[in-house]
C-alpha cells in the first residue's frame, strides 16, 4: 500500500491536532459534554489515521506501548479511583477531592477521583479500539 507524500505529511499534523483535541475533550468532560469515552475515541482516531497513512507497524511504533497494555492500565486506574471513595468510609465510586497547594487564602488546584476515573476510561477506550483496529489491519 502506497500513500502520497501529501497524505503522509498532512497526517502528521492532523494526528497532533486530534491528540490535543482528545485531551481537551477529556478535561472538559467533567462540567460539559465530553469525557474519557469520547476523548479516547478521538485519540484512537488519530492513531488510526496514522496507521492508514504510514502502516500499522509505524502506528504501533508511534504509540510506543501495546494497546492491550494501555487498556489494562486504564482499567486499573479506573478501579483504583473508584476504590478511593472507600478510604474515608464513603461508598465505592463516591467522588473525593484533593486540593493541591492549598493555603489559607487560596483553595489550591482541585484534583478529583472523577477526573482520575475519566483518565482510566480514556485509556481503556484508546487501548481497546486500537487493539481491534490494529488486529483487523494486520489481518488484511
Amino acid at each position: 500500500m502506497t500513500t502520497s507524500l501529501i497524505v503522509r505529511a498532512a497526517t502528521r499534523i492532523l494526528v497532533g491536532l486530534l491528540l490535543v483535541f482528545s485531551i481537551y475533550m477529556l478535561l472538559r468532560g467533567h462540567n460539559e459534554p465530553g469525557g474519557g469515552f469520547i476523548g479516547g475515541l478521538i485519540g484512537a482516531t488519530g492513531f488510526i489515521l496514522y496507521a492508514i497513512a504510514h502502516g500499522c507497524r509505524a502506528a504501533r511504533e508511534a504509540l510506543r506501548l501495546e494497546p492491550q497494555t494501555i487498556a489494562v492500565a486504564g482499567l486499573g486506574i479506573a478501579l483504583v479511583s473508584g476504590l478511593a471513595g472507600a478510604i474515608p468510609g464513603d461508598a465505592i465510586f463516591t467522588g473525593q477531592w484533593l486540593f493541591l497547594g492549598a493555603t489559607e487564602t487560596d483553595k489550591g488546584w482541585p484534583l478529583s477521583t472523577i477526573l482520575v476515573f475519566d483518565i482510566g476510561v480514556y485509556l481503556v477506550v484508546l487501548g481497546a479500539v486500537l487493539t481491534l483496529v490494529f488486529a483487523l489491519e494486520e489481518e488484511v
